[in-house]
């Protein structure tokens, strides 16, 4: 069961073991994050932390405590979503999109229990006040100073929201999106939205820029956990995420209309910061701002957020994430997404047998991908197809091996690509947009990508000298191995890869 709040999952953690409590005042200002980075760096990902008594810009001492690295771990990663192993939604995944049109009663009966499963997931919309609602501040009552947002490198330009769900809402089709955007703190009322262009948020703007029409936007912070993770989950467009949230749930978000529009939020949210975005203003210059990348993204103009409101319950917790150089807590978000979406790039791609997108390539980087090679030329045909599939698109590197090949263990992966490619042969590139934050590429979203054929080389793709065999122990060697080894002595730490 995943929790319903986020109080009630820190308080899993805390029973698990999981939670560091940090009684000392700790400045939201750099010193959150350096003290988060080295908990990130650490094996494992290190411990989720609750910094109880934030120091504002001021030097004041907040009452609304900070939650960090909360998702930083392979377990709590699990734990957010109710599962011990990821794959675990995946399969739930490839057993719905199996469904077919039934051609008997006894296939009629079998289907009834996943057709109702799927009936279960829309939200509901709670009535009365809710708990993200018990504390509600409008006007000049608004100061998002107050608020304990983190400043996390040297050179940001300012406060960051860095754990949103940011809700807009289509304004041709009504369909709801729920994405995971920076958000700066510009003044007490004023924010600056980073959407990039390909973000589904940006083409919600664009429309509602277009109409002249002034935009809703609300920001959750909190609330259930798939929540938090489904708004980073890259869903096509007119997939909602809190439908998402409660397939992962297994039962609805509750949901309650927003205070100052008529956008709907998680009732079950610590804060919500309403606002609007007039599309006749100017844009504002957002950043830089330490990313992902392990490198500042340079200052740019964003459209600006105007609050019309903050609410909250009257125990909130501020979410916060840090982003910086690999790895870091978003790995284990991507790690998830990774796992839980394999089964949709199946649907396209059956070939696929696993892939992996290792921290250091920090998602779109670096793509390595195992297949069932069936015929000549396969590897360029999986390659064309990824690149023309949503996010995917924006990969920049993908190394593509045979099925046999571990590619969740990068080591492996390499040894075996650096082996078997013969770099003029197996290594094509093509254009084609890239990430907005790739600060190498030749323009602003476009440029280059690389395929790397790794996979064994058939006769009729060139090769005509004999493929070696990999070097492997036989089995009852290792058999004896085992067999002697706690008389040896000897005591080994396995490796590990985040």
């Amino acid at each position: 069961m995943t929790a319903d709040s986020l109080r009630e999952f820190l308080t899993a953690l805390e029973h698990e073991g999981e939670l560091v409590r940090v009684t000392r005042p700790v400045s939201v200002r750099l010193e959150m994050t350096e003290v988060a980075d080295r908990c990130m760096k650490s094996a494992g990902g290190g411990p989720a932390l609750l910094f109880e008594r934030p120091l504002l810009a001021d030097g004041t001492t907040s009452e609304i405590p900070v939650g960090i690295n909360l998702f930083g771990s392979m377990r709590r990663m699990g734990m957010a979503l109710g599962v011990d192993d990821l794959d675990v939604i995946g399969n739930r995944i490839e057993q719905l999109i199996k469904l077919k049109v039934p051609e008997g009663w006894r296939e009629k009966l079998a289907m009834l229990p996943k057709v109702a499963e799927i009936a279960k997931y829309p939200p509901r919309t709670v009535s009365g006040k809710p708990h993200c609602q018990q504390v509600v501040l409008r006007e000049g009552e608004i100061d998002l100073g107050r608020l304990p947002i983190t400043t996390c490198w040297p050179d940001d330009g300012g406060p960051y929201i860095t754990l949103p769900q940011v809700v807009t809402r289509d304004p041709k089709t009504g369909v709801r999106n729920v994405g995971m955007y920076r958000v700066q703190v510009l003044e007490r009322d004023l924010l600056a939205m980073h959407w990039q262009r390909h973000k589904v948020g940006a083409a919600h703007w664009r429309e509602m820029a277009a109409r002249g029409e002034t935009m809703p936007v609300a920001i959750a912070l909190g609330g259930d956990p798939p929540s938090i993770y489904a708004a980073s989950a890259p869903l096509p467009p007119n997939i909602d995420e809190y439908i998402f949230a409660g397939f992962l749930r297994r039962k609805p978000v509750a949901l309650a209309k927003a205070v100052t529009s008529d956008l709907l939020v998680p009732a079950e949210a610590d804060i919500v910061i309403e606002g609007f975005i007039d599309p006749a203003e100017p844009l504002v210059v957002e950043g830089p701002f330490g990313d992902h990348t392990g490198f500042y993204s340079l200052a740019d103009d964003y459209p600006a957020v105007h609050v019309t409101a903050v609410t909250m319950r009257r125990d909130p917790v501020y979410p916060a994430t840090i982003v910086g150089r690999p790895p870091m807590e978003d790995f284990y978000l991507g790690h998830a997404t990774e796992r839980i979406f394999l089964p949709l790039l199946r649907l396209t791609v059956p070939e696929i047998v696993d892939y992996h997108m290792p921290a250091a390539g920090i998602f779109h980087n670096l793509v390595f991908v195992s297949i069932d090679k069936q015929y000549p030329g396969q590897a360029w045909k999986v390659m064309n197809a990824l690149w023309g599939m949503g996010l995917m698109s924006l990969a920049k590197v993908l190394v593509v091996l045979d099925r046999d090949v571990n590619v969740r263990d990068p080591e492996e992966a390499w040894w075996v690509a650096l082996n078997h490619i013969d770099p003029e042969r197996d290594i094509r590139f093509t254009m084609g947009p890239v990430d907005v934050l790739d600060h190498a590429s030749r323009a602003f979203t476009y440029g280059s990508k690389m395929g790397i054929d790794a996979t064994t080389k058939w006769k009729e793709e060139g090769f005509d000298r004999d493929w070696p065999a990999r070097i492997e122990m036989d089995a009852q060697t290792k058999a004896n191995v085992d067999a002697m080894w706690d008389e040896l002595g000897i005591r080994l730490t396995p490796r590990r890869h985040p």
